[in-house]
């Protein structure tokens, strides 16, 4: 869990920071919805009042017919128009003007209308099936497209007549689908628009008659262009950084009535898109808002960015800090497990030397003893008791070169012959793999391969060196392991086997048979002698 907690650490303040990251981006863009958001509101707000402005004139020249009983000159008509100062006032609109309704075949009604007008003549148009005509019978500005929709029925396009049909059955305004303006007089440019209906009603009785009774004579319209019309409305400073798409009914191409020419960023992509509706004289419609360049959030997006950054360096510079102090805490763990290891280590040795010293006493008091009984003076026995002594030294002094651990075989049998027969042996004498030993094995076997040695030279030929051979082989595994060792003298004639044993033979059979738990075979053949030892191993 030590281990683990420079990671858990790391892991839990990134994912910390990362969700601090993830609040503060969402509250950004939340911020950019809600301001953008309140941009869509302002510019719904501007079309509203302009629109409102513009139906204000309609209800105006409404409250005139009315005054007048419906009936109003041309002459009257265009000074009221031209009163109203158009072009500063009332952006957008393309004109105003009067719908005389006449039953399909009175259309003579309305044609001496307006022949007493305009002093021209003109039949109306184009033919309908309808049961109803509403032509154009007063229009203002009388330009020349105005002069060429003097006589249009209106009850022949499909989107006024909708709007015709429900303004007929009330006194609201009603406004007409995307219409394009112009196209009925045929002009080479047509605009589209709309157009919003009212009707007026006239009294029916005399006035001699007290009575209340009214009939619809007709429909006062105000036509628009869109483009101008909301131009018009969103160009009043300041100037909102918002596209503006507004359809006539559902977003749909085929009903675009006015797109701003500032095109949408496409960095935002749909997320700041804002819909709004809004109906205009009974007509529902639907604006989409999109930011352009000039739309700056409330916050920069790079916040949440450095605000993750930063979290993720945190996060790894506090991890770095748990790893650290980790490696500090377990560097003084390891040193006090070493301080705690050296000093029991140290009391071992002490203890181990101690041992060492009074098995080795030990040994050198028997090896006295033992010699001195078998001495015929005291130069036999100085000589084999310095060359016995000689042998434990050698073996201590490999054990100790290795620092008590494990010494060679093959090392131990070169020092111990080297002693005995001079520092140059032959190569072929020994034949065997690596072998190791501990201090006891090393210690009992170097004494043995000394009185074998001894006796060698003792009782061999002048070249007893060279008719030794000396081969081992490890057996079984495990528990089971066994070194096997062969000592093989040749050369000798009639050799036999003594009558009585002496020290070294004692000594040779007390540290195999004793000291290492082994066996030890003696051959005497006519032609040299043949020891096997067998030793088991400690795994």
């Amino acid at each position: 869990m030590k281990k683990l907690f420079p990671i858990i650490a790391f892991v839990a303040v990134a994912l910390a920071s990362l969700v601090m990251a993830g609040f503060a981006y969402f509250a950004t863009q939340e911020a950019a919805r809600i301001k953008f958001a309140a941009t869509a509101d302002d510019a719904v707000s501007r079309i509203e009042s302009r629109i409102d402005l513009h139906l204000s004139l309609l209800r105006s020249t409404q409250a005139l017919f009315d005054a007048r009983g419906g009936v109003i000159s041309s002459s009257e008509f265009k000074a009221f128009f031209d009163a109203l100062d158009v072009d500063g006032n009332f952006a957008g609109l393309r004109g105003i003007g009067f719908l005389r309704l006449v039953k399909a075949g009175d259309e003579e009604v309305a044609e001496r209308a307006i022949s007493r007008d305009h002093g021209f003549d003109r039949a109306i148009y184009p033919a309908s099936a309808g049961p109803w005509r509403a032509p154009v019978v007063l229009f203002e500005p009388m330009d020349e497209a105005g002069r060429q929709a003097i006589g249009y029925d209106m009850m022949s396009d499909p989107a006024r007549r909708v709007a015709l049909d429900k303004a007929m059955k009330d006194d609201e305004q009603h406004a007409s689908g995307l219409t394009m303006l112009g196209g009925q007089t045929g002009a080479a440019q047509k605009f589209p628009g709309f157009v919003v209906f009212v009707r007026l009603n006239v009294r029916t009785s005399p006035d001699a008659v007290d009575a209340n009774g009214k009939t619809t004579a007709g429909f006062l319209f105000a036509s628009f262009r869109a483009q101008q019309l909301f131009q018009a409305a969103l160009s009043r400073t300041p100037l909102l950084p918002a596209n503006i798409e507004v359809y006539d009914g559902s977003p749909d191409l085929e009903r675009l009535l006015y797109r701003s020419e500032t095109p949408p960023v496409s960095l935002f992509g749909d997320r700041l898109l804002v819909q709004r509706t809004m109906t205009v004289a009974g007509r529902q419609w639907t604006i989409l808002f999109r930011p352009t360049s000039a739309f700056t959030p409330p916050s920069s997006r790079a916040i949440p960015v450095m605000l993750g950054l930063f979290g993720l360096l945190l996060a790894g510079a506090i991890a770095l800090i748990a790893r650290y102090q980790e490696r500090a805490y377990d560097a003084v763990s390891e040193l006090h497990e070493a301080s705690e290891k050296n000093l029991v280590e140290k009391d071992l040795m002490l203890q181990e030397m101690k041992h060492r010293i009074k098995n080795s006493i030990t040994r050198v008091l028997a090896i006295a003893r033992q010699t001195a009984s078998g001495a015929t003076d005291v130069g036999e026995f100085s000589a084999s008791f310095a060359a016995r002594l000689q042998a434990m030294a050698a073996s201590q002094d490999m054990l100790t070169r290795s620092r008590w651990q494990k010494a060679d075989l093959g090392d131990l049998l070169r020092i111990e012959l080297g002693q005995v027969f001079g520092k140059d042996l032959p190569d072929e004498i020994l034949t065997g793999s690596q072998v190791l030993l501990d201090e006891k094995t090393t210690q009992a076997l170097g004494l043995t391969f000394h009185e074998l040695a001894t006796n060698a030279l003792k009782y061999g030929d002048a070249n007893a060196i060279g008719a030794l051979r000396i081969d081992w082989r490890l057996q079984g595994v495990g528990r089971d392991r066994k070194l096997a060792l062969n000592w093989r003298e040749t050369g000798q004639s009639a050799l036999t086997a003594p009558a009585k044993s002496g020290f070294g033979t004692k000594l040779i059979d007390l540290n195999i048979t004793r000291e290492l738990r082994g066996t030890i075979t003696r051959d005497f053949r006519p032609d040299g002698l043949k020891v096997a030892i067998a030793i088991p191993l400690p795994g």
